[in-house]
């Protein structure tokens, strides 16, 4: 990241918070609450031109410490994962990398993964905005159904300023 660029915690963290909502949302999410811990590259509010570091807390990783710990462990502890998520890395990952079971995966591809690069695409949104560059997007179809009309960017784009760091406004619709 070049050296200046205004970074907003507030934004970075409103990205973080879109994350987390809507459907089909896991249990981690109640525990997890995400917010971009910035350990390096950002002075001020300022990105000063060197690797910028972000922390995202795992407060969940505790209740896994004895089911997957780093050494060895207690084999009578591991929770294997036989039966893969729809919709979700476990099959396609245990699959390509040879696993016997998707556990690895799981924990691999997981919601702390996509925090990740949630968090970072904020800090390319960011900059890409300094140049005059903003980024909308919109499902326009799912399956054989598909939105009829010309899409209103212009809405998407109004929606996407109604919530402020944590919270919607509740004038927005």
């Amino acid at each position: 990241m070049p050296a200046g660029l205004k970074v907003e915690q507030e934004f970075l963290d409103r990205e973080l918070w879109r994350r987390q909502q809507g459907y089909g949302r896991g249990g981690r999410m109640k525990i997890e609450r995400d917010t971009a811990h910035i350990l390096s590259g950002v002075r001020h509010g300022i990105s000063i031109g060197s690797p910028i570091a972000v922390l995202l807390e795992n407060k969940d990783w505790k209740n896994w410490q004895e089911s997957l710990p780093v050494e060895q462990g207690d084999a009578s502890k591991h929770k294997p994962v036989s039966s893969p998520r729809p919709g979700h890395a476990d099959l396609a990952g245990a699959l390509k990398y040879n696993f016997p079971e998707a556990r690895y995966v799981l924990e691999r591809a997981s919601a702390r993964e996509s925090a990740a690069r949630v968090a970072i695409g904020g800090l390319a949104k960011l900059f890409l905005r300094e140049l005059g560059i903003e980024v909308l997007s919109h499902v326009i179809s799912v399956g054989g159904t598909a939105l009829k009309g010309e899409i209103a960017w212009d809405r998407i784009a109004a929606r996407r300023s109604c919530s402020t760091a944590r919270t919607p406004k509740l004038s927005c619709t």
